[in-house]
């Protein structure tokens, strides 16, 4: 979503609440609470899960097993819920030429550098690049390469965009900011 003027171009970042995170987030949840029950049910000697009798898994080596995968997919999808909530690279791009400023926002992870503000002048700004990799992982990433400060991601690198989209992206912002574009 963006927003655009003559002279401001203001261009909202989607960050981790997306559908896909909640989805993997809600089945990893399941699927690590599905393999920690049956573990512990093994111990017990107990069904807690109806669809697996406890006489047919051994704790030894097997209970033990479901319960540390179990554990471990527990904590990362507590890990996918906390990015989630604290809604991890989200932001915003703002490009002024009235000021002939350029801002950059992103929310990070809780702690000191939870805001990440990036400002550059335009005037050093040099060019904006499209790197495109096509294949099995295919990879189409906007920057804007910034004189002595190397090349700043303007889009999320699985941001699944056309070639035809990210190209018009580019042209329209290379247009806003009068500078040329590169591809590689």
């Amino acid at each position: 979503m963006s927003w655009r003027s003559e002279r401001i171009w203001i261009e909202l970042i989607a960050g981790s609440r997306k559908t896909s995170n909640f989805c993997w987030a809600f089945i990893l949840f399941l699927g690590s609470l599905g393999f920690l029950l049956v573990g512990t049910s093994s111990y017990f000697g107990r069904n807690f899960i109806s669809l697996f009798p406890s006489q047919q898994i051994i704790f030894f080596p097997q209970g033990i097993v479901m319960s540390f995968y179990g554990i471990a997919g527990l904590f990362i999808s507590s890990y996918l819920w906390c990015t989630i909530s604290w809604n991890v690279g989200s932001g915003y791009d703002r490009f002024d030429i009235k000021e002939g400023i350029v801002c950059i926002f992103r929310w990070g992870f809780p702690g000191k550098n939870r805001r990440i503000f990036l400002r550059f002048l335009m005037k050093d700004i040099q060019s904006i690049r499209i790197e495109i990799k096509e294949g099995i992982y295919a990879r189409r990433v906007l920057y804007m390469e910034i004189k002595g400060q190397g090349a700043i991601p303007l889009t999320r690198t699985d941001e699944n965009l056309t070639p035809r989209e990210i190209e018009q992206k580019a042209a329209e912002l290379a247009y806003f900011l009068r500078v040329p574009i590169e591809v590689f």
